[in-house]
């Protein structure tokens, strides 16, 4: 309510200066003067009670549309869709634009606002052609083209979007490489779920074209590779993550594994994961390694790399995995007290998100490129810590 309240006053202010204004102009319009006073503080009586809604009412009814009160009926049109009341502030909109008195920035600002009403009220195709009217206009580019590349993005029209993403990099200071190798990225998932393999080759060349050091992309061409049986090309792309982002190489664990295997290199496998735990601190990495030195030197081995990890890089992935290598070297009479805690361990990682927004903080037990709460790409990553990575 004290938010609205200081919101309006500088409403009723102008307002009240505007009205002023008209009754010291005299002659014949000075019989208008005294009634619309009384509007005025009429409305400033239900500002000061409280009564938000029927102020608004009166300052809205009581000033007309003019070059000097444009500003006015933008903000309370503003206001409006702030408070959800989208309905009214289309009205307003409406009301501006079809004023033959406005000037061209006038009309165009009218017609941005109106459109993001629309948007606000879910008609994305009114909004989108109000948005592309704008762009013609030359004035507000930048704010229509934004808006319209929320539109396409949210309809998954990713050509379009690509094109929009474009014209705002020549319109404003914002680098939209990352964004667009994305949009080239979801091509390339439709692409590769339709079968059509060599489009979706040519958009990943495109994705990283535009930003090499897009890791969806890289993941994305190792899995198709590795799909199709060629293992040495796709070791290469899952091995380009580690320059790119290591905090998703575990996104590609299982990939790494399977081609060194494939290629009859396991001890490549081990050399890579070797080298990269020394630089990357996250569990999955140590538990890929620990699990190798079992399948190599047995299980006390593991148990014994386990320990020496953790204590330099506490983990409770890491710690329940020593209980499993523990009970498997355990008589099955002394290993009750192991297996409670096992399945304690089992019960808070079960429970436990793997991963996090960077930007907003939205977790989610699964790989988003897209956070769905904030929008933006490719801020998701694994969590790290004791409980994550």
């Amino acid at each position: 309510m004290v938010e609205l309240f200081w919101l309006l006053l500088p409403v009723a202010a102008f307002s009240g200066w505007f009205i002023a204004r008209r009754g010291q102009s005299g002659g014949a319009r000075s019989g208008r003067a005294e009634p619309l006073r009384g509007d005025y503080f009429q409305g400033l009586n239900y500002l000061l009670n409280e009564q938000q809604d029927k102020a608004i009412e009166v300052f809205t009814r009581m000033v007309e549309v003019d070059s000097d009160t444009v500003e006015t009926h933008l903000a309370l049109g503003n206001l409006f869709r702030r408070r959800g009341e989208v309905d009214r502030a289309i009205r307003i909109h409406q009301n501006l634009i079809a004023r033959p008195s406005l000037n061209r920035e006038q009309r165009t600002q009218a017609l941005l606002e109106l459109g993001e009403d629309y948007l606000r009220a879910g008609l994305l195709d009114r909004a989108e052609n109000l948005f592309q009217e704008v762009v013609e206009t030359g004035s507000f580019v930048p704010q229509a083209l934004q808006h319209l590349l929320d539109i396409y993005q949210q309809e998954k029209e990713w050509d379009n979007a690509i094109l929009v993403a474009a014209r705002l990099e020549v319109n404003s200071e914002q680098g939209m490489a990352p964004r667009v190798a994305q949009f080239y990225c979801e091509q390339v998932d439709r692409a590769w779920r339709d079968g059509e393999i060599n489009r979706a080759r040519n958009l990943i060349k495109r994705a990283l074209t535009a930003d090499p050091g897009c890791v969806r992309a890289s993941i994305q061409q190792g899995d198709i590779e590795r799909s199709v049986g060629n293992y040495k090309q796709a070791l290469k792309c899952y091995q380009r993550v580690r320059d790119q982002d290591r905090d998703y190489l575990p996104e590609v664990l299982v990939g790494l594994h399977e081609c060194y295997t494939q290629l009859g290199r396991p001890d490549g496998y081990r050399a890579f994961l070797e080298d990269v735990s020394r630089d990357y601190r996250g569990a999955s990495v140590i538990l890929a390694l620990a699990e190798r030195i079992r399948q190599d030197n047995g299980e006390g081995a593991a148990a014994q790399y386990l320990i020496e990890q953790l204590r330099a890089r506490p983990s409770v992935r890491g710690l329940n995995r020593l209980i499993e290598l523990n009970l498997a070297r355990t008589e099955q009479t002394d290993g009750a007290d192991l297996e409670v805690l096992r399945e304690l361990f089992h019960a808070l990682l079960r429970d436990k998100p793997g991963y996090s927004c960077r930007n907003c903080g939205f977790s989610a037990r699964t790989l988003h490129w897209q956070c769905p709460s904030c929008r933006k790409w490719a801020t998701i990553k694994p969590i790290q810590g004791v409980e994550g990575e």
